[in-house]
């Protein structure tokens, strides 16, 4: 297995310390950013905001319905989240910075996956890097629309 990555990034037009709230909250607000058509279920299994939060989720991409458990850390609290698959499959990082004098947040999404070697390998990178651009293009477009309507 070797490693592969794809991000994405967008300035979101809310305090990066908003933007982060919604982000490490997993009982109340991230629930509402990612996009329904791919995410079937966000459950709590333990904690619920920031490190040491335990998630459950049910994905459906390509007509494949995958489940996958995460734990989530902040390397740096405020600015940093990871979103773990306890299998080790993947990592998923989120990166707010203040921006524009803080009325902005610039965020990005980068996830860390593994994939076969070889030619099969080189498809999963593909297929898997073309779904998650999509995903986190959704993703980013719903934090931008959610974070407009907190105070």
């Amino acid at each position: 297995m070797t490693q592969a990555s794809v991000a994405a990034s967008a300035v979101i037009r809310a305090p990066a310390s908003r933007v982060y709230r919604i982000l490490a909250d997993y009982r109340q607000h991230h629930p509402r950013i990612v996009p329904p058509e791919y995410f079937r279920t966000i459950e709590v299994e333990e904690g619920g905001i920031g490190a040491g939060t335990r998630t459950r989720i049910e994905m459906r991409v390509l007509g494949i319905t995958k489940h996958a458990t995460h734990i989530i850390r902040e390397p740096e609290p405020g600015r940093v989240l990871e979103e773990v698959d306890t299998s080790g499959f993947s990592t998923t990082t989120f990166v707010v910075d203040p921006a524009e004098n803080g009325a902005s947040a610039n965020v990005s999404i980068r996830t860390t996956f593994a994939v076969r070697a070889g030619p099969l390998g080189a498809i999963e990178r593909f297929v898997t890097a073309s779904v998650l651009r999509r995903i986190y293009a959704k993703e980013l477009a719903r934090l931008s629309t959610y974070a407009a309507t907190l105070p």
